[in-house]
């Protein structure tokens, strides 16, 4: 599993930076949300999913 941030999208809430810190982090601006891993971490799949649907930007996008 990926995800990816629509940057377009992403308000720098930081709420997916929030919830799984491990996958999410700001960029070097602060400004946007990034990933930080090529592929989800097993464990951490149902998390990433938790933070795409409660993105309010809806910038999360998750590849199976």
């Amino acid at each position: 599993m990926k995800a990816k941030i629509d940057e377009d999208l992403c308000t720098g809430c930081e709420e997916c930076v929030e919830a799984v810190p491990d996958v999410f982090e700001m960029n070097d601006d602060g400004e946007l949300a990034q990933v930080k891993v090529d592929t989800i971490p097993s464990g951490l799949e149902d998390a990433v999913r938790d933070a795409a649907e409660e993105c309010p930007a809806e910038a999360i996008v998750i590849e199976d």
